[in-house]
Formats: C-alpha cells, sequence, structure tokens
C-alpha cells in the first residue's frame, strides 16, 4: 500500500477524464487519497464520474474544460493555490492514412489536442505544482512518440512533440520541487481509442486487436500511473513504455487468428 499523498499534494488534475484512460486514473488516484479534478469536454460524463468516486467514499469534483481553448485553461487554473498532481491525459488520434493523402486538419487537431492542450494546461498549473513543494506532471505520450509506423504519421508527429515536451521541461525545471513522468502505452484497448480514430467504424476499430489475446486495459494504464506518482518524491520516473506481451514493437504484434 503507498502512503497517503501528503495535505499540500492531495489534489490531482486529470484531463481527458470522461473515458477510458483517464476514467480510470481518475478513479485509482482517488482511491489512494487524492482529492481529483475530472476535466474533459464532455460534462455529462464527468459529472457521472464524480458522482461514482464521491459515493465509494473517496473525493472528485468534476469541470468541464477544452485543453485547447487557452482562455479558458487559465480561468480553470485560478480556481487553485496549490495542486499535487497534473495527468496530462487528453489526446487521441485521427485517421491512419498515409503521408500522401492524409487530412491535414486531422494532423492539426491531433497536434493542438495532444501537444498544444498539454502546453496549455502545464503552463497554466506549474506554478500550483511548484507552490505545492512536491508536485507531479504526468504526461501520457505513446509508443508512438518513440517510434514510426506505416499510416500513423500525424498521431506519431503529434505524440513525439509531446515526448519532447516532457524531456525539455525535465531539463527546464530541474532543481524546481516537481517531477516530470512519461507513461508511453502501446495497444491499449479502450470503447472509445480506436472507434474515434476511424470516425466511428466499427469494423475498422476491431481489426487493430484482432486477434491479441490480451491487450493492455485502461486499468492497467491507470495503475501504473498510479504507481509512478505514490513514488517517494525524490524518485522520479523519467519514462516508462508500457506493452501487452503480445506486442513487442508498433509494428510487431503476435495475433492468434484461426
Amino acid at each position: 500500500m503507498a502512503p497517503a499523498p501528503s495535505a499540500a499534494s492531495r489534489i490531482a488534475v486529470v484531463t481527458g477524464a470522461s473515458s477510458g484512460i483517464g476514467a480510470a486514473t481518475a478513479r485509482q488516484l482517488a482511491a489512494a487519497g487524492y482529492r481529483v479534478v475530472l476535466t474533459a469536454r464532455r460534462k455529462d460524463r464527468i459529472e457521472a464520474l464524480a458522482e461514482e468516486i464521491n459515493a465509494a467514499g473517496h473525493q472528485a469534483t468534476a469541470y468541464q474544460l477544452d485543453v485547447t481553448d487557452r482562455t479558458a485553461v487559465d480561468e480553470f487554473a485560478t480556481a487553485f493555490r496549490t495542486i499535487g498532481v497534473l495527468v496530462n491525459n487528453a489526446g487521441g488520434a485521427l485517421g491512419a492514412d498515409p503521408v500522401a493523402t492524409g487530412d491535414p486538419a486531422d494532423w492539426r487537431a491531433m497536434y493542438e489536442t495532444n501537444v498544444i492542450g498539454t502546453l496549455n494546461v502545464t503552463q497554466a498549473l506549474l506554478p500550483k505544482l511548484v507552490a505545492s513543494g512536491d508536485g507531479t506532471v504526468v504526461i501520457l505520450s505513446s509508443t508512438a512518440g518513440l517510434g514510426t509506423y506505416e499510416g500513423g504519421a500525424g498521431y506519431v508527429a503529434a505524440k513525439h512533440g509531446e515526448h519532447v515536451l516532457a524531456e525539455t521541461l525535465r531539463l527546464e525545471i530541474v532543481g524546481q520541487p516537481v517531477r516530470v513522468i512519461e507513461i508511453a502505452p502501446g495497444m491499449v484497448k479502450t470503447d472509445e481509442f480506436a472507434l474515434t480514430r476511424f470516425g466511428g467504424d466499427q469494423d475498422k476499430a476491431s481489426k487493430v486487436y484482432e486477434g491479441v489475446a490480451e491487450p493492455l486495459t485502461a486499468d492497467d494504464v491507470a495503475d501504473t500511473i498510479t504507481w509512478a506518482v505514490t513514488r517517494p518524491h525524490h524518485v522520479n520516473v523519467d519514462l516508462l513504455v508500457l506493452r501487452p506481451r503480445a506486442q513487442a514493437s508498433n509494428t510487431k504484434v503476435h495475433r492468434e487468428l484461426s
């Protein structure tokens, strides 16, 4: 059992908390003793999750937020004097077209959400993290940020940007009482990630996981995030790559097909 977070660091903000990894992370951080602030664009989802967490005897608050709206993010940040943890989870993929035919609008949207959204929230809340005396920034990137694959260039470019943001921030704030943790999952099967990527096409979404016995789940990733956050504060998990056993790389996956 990890020690309870200190009073100064009990608030944890989770972006993109309406589903998948974000929702699972919010549940697990709340169970670990954090007062969790859930942010996402879908107000009904995060309000329902906050009710669920509070009914379980933990503490959660919902706040509707689009991380790409800098004015809204800055206004959100004024609600806090200090926070202990920021989990930059909001993001996602759109399309799987080759570079030659990829939609620039999809590329732009992925960059805005994954990179600029992370930048917006991190910049707005960094002074609050420093003020806590033991803050933690978590950036949920992807194995796509470490290696490329065909049909993934737009998402890969965005996740490379997020990975470099984490690396650079760690260099720039060394000596400050804030850790920068990057968690880079590989194949994670959630209800929405692949479905959103393929514009609601269930057949295409299902093929991503076809024949893979046990892809990672949102809870697997949330468990890893919570473990990293609850290490003693002098321990910084710089980069943790997480894959299912069936996935050796972005392009090498064992599938049991009949």
